[in-house]
């Protein structure tokens, strides 16, 4: 049996500045965005080749508080950081792990390892996101 994560819940305190953030920033595609009532929108978008959504709104039981450590992955994190940076998308820039030392180096991998280089960032409600490099063919 497949078990397939499909949909991320994000607590956010304004929904058109989050779905401006997502849709401007990330590239995110706009998959849903319905206004039943004052009390009740929601706001679903998909990251370009993702089978895995994220939603926000009013009424849509997110809670408060951010969520952190959530991951896209990419092959190119040098290329994903260049389109992020044109979106205007305000990060720490590339960093890469070595094993063995909890602190991040700056740029990425030198032997561009899976999971080893990052780009950090927060949406405007604190969600904190990172985009991570697998499959890197140098």
């Amino acid at each position: 049996m497949d078990w397939k994560l499909e949909l991320v819940t994000l607590p956010v305190t304004d929904v058109d500045r989050a779905k401006e953030f997502y849709i401007e920033r990330l590239g995110f595609r706009l998959d849903v965005d319905h206004d039943v009532s004052d009390d009740f929108r929601i706001v679903q978008l998909t990251p370009p080749g993702s089978s895995c959504s994220i939603t926000f709104g009013v009424g849509v039981g997110a809670g408060t508080g951010a969520v952190r450590s959530l991951r896209l992955v990419v092959s190119d994190i040098e290329a994903a950081y260049e389109e992020l940076q044109a979106r205007g998308l305000e990060s720490g820039g590339i960093v890469h792990f070595v094993r063995g030392d909890p602190e991040p180096k700056p740029g990425p991998d030198p032997e561009r390892g899976d999971f080893m280089s990052y780009v950090f960032f927060d949406d405007p409600d604190g969600n904190g996101w990172g985009v991570q490099e697998a499959g890197h063919r140098s």
